[in-house]
């Protein structure tokens, strides 16, 4: 179930009295947690009588006798289960039995009996930044009687899915430059943030009057990553402007960018560039580039469209000077220069 469908289902009927709340995605976890919370326990004194936060497993004849003891001070007894181990995917070459195996098996099994007919004044949240094993009883057992958000990692040719309802909810409409700016900072971060773009949006709300967001107001919010500044460079090597490519490098070194976040930027831009050749052979066009480059179809597009200006060999040898440079800048045996090196190349040959 999708965070959206557990909103609508809560709404609807009511809490459930078991949740799983897994994924890679922290964001859409807290959220939907915070939701429940505010509609088993709305006041701060309610949270107080009522809920009980356990971080990370217990002993599961524990976690049932807490399920099965009614409270005192409140009429809901809720557990919160944070970061729990119960659902965790199996490795494909199978868990170890523990040795006492039938034992474990009882206790999952008592706990399985509890949490498919639970009283009716208890309620067990439990939550996961792992993906929950499908496969698991345990994991089918919470499906059938309480509710399951899957929550998968955002990547960055499907952060529209969250983008657009979430502009709307803060009365704010890019323009075509600022989507393709926001599009671009995110297609360089080496894990999409939901938290941290969520932030940023929240400051642009609260920023001024003006609901549409231009460019600039983008570039400026963006600046304190480094992974996103380095976009103007990568953007001038595309556009082979070797002066203004070298410029924007010499001034990430001012910056205090550090060479090994340089050198893995420049590797991955040049490494894309490289795979849309290869997908352009077999047969992949226009949009169709952007799940396989795990990319926002604008900037697939747009990327294809740069790629046509750079030769096989011209990428293939860039990426073994990067190999080489990250080495020799490691170990003290170059400057920058090398980096300016690769720069120079990529902007000039054919």
């Amino acid at each position: 179930m999708k965070y959206e469908e557990l909103i609508k289902e809560l709404r609807r009927d009511g809490p459930r009295h078991v949740y799983l709340l897994s994924g890679e995605e922290p964001y859409y976890i807290e959220k939907a947690q915070e939701a429940i919370l505010t509609s088993l326990l709305p006041t701060p004194e309610d949270r107080q009588d009522g809920l009980q936060v356990i971080n990370g497993d217990m002993d599961s004849d524990d976690l049932v006798a807490r399920i099965n003891t009614a409270p005192f001070f409140a009429d809901k007894n809720v557990l919160l289960i944070r970061q729990t181990n119960l659902f965790r995917q199996v490795r494909s070459d199978g868990d170890a039995k523990p040795k006492n195996g039938k034992r474990a098996d009882k206790k999952e099994s008592r706990l399985q009996e509890v949490l498919a007919a639970m009283p009716e004044f208890s309620y067990v949240i439990f939550t996961s930044t792992q993906n929950a094993d499908k496969r698991k009883k345990l994991t089918k057992l919470v499906g059938t009687h309480g509710t399951v958000l899957e929550s998968p990692a955002i990547r960055p040719w499907n952060i529209g899915d969250w983008l657009e309802p979430r502009l709307r909810e803060l009365h704010l409409h890019f323009d075509r430059e600022a989507y393709g700016y926001f599009s671009s900072a995110v297609s360089m971060m080496p894990k999409v943030s939901l938290s941290y773009l969520d932030q940023q949006l929240q400051k642009l709300a609260l920023a001024g009057t003006n609901l549409k967001v231009t460019k600039a107001e983008m570039a400026d919010l963006f600046t304190g990553l480094p992974e996103v500044s380095v976009f103007a460079l990568t953007d001038a090597v595309t556009e082979r402007k070797v002066r203004k490519a070298l410029f924007l490098l010499q001034r990430q070194f001012e910056d205090g960018t550090y060479f090994t976040i340089l050198v893995s930027l420049l590797a991955r831009h040049v490494r894309r560039l490289w795979q849309v050749k290869e997908l352009e052979r077999q047969g992949l066009r226009g949009r169709a580039l952007a799940q396989p480059l795990g990319l926002h179809p604008f900037i697939a597009e747009k990327l294809a469209k740069s790629a046509r200006a750079f030769s096989e060999e011209t990428l293939k040898g860039a990426m073994l000077e990067l190999v080489d440079a990250d080495y020799l800048l490691k170990t003290g045996k170059a400057g920058n220069e090398v980096l300016e090196h690769v720069i120079i190349r990529l902007c000039t040959e054919k």
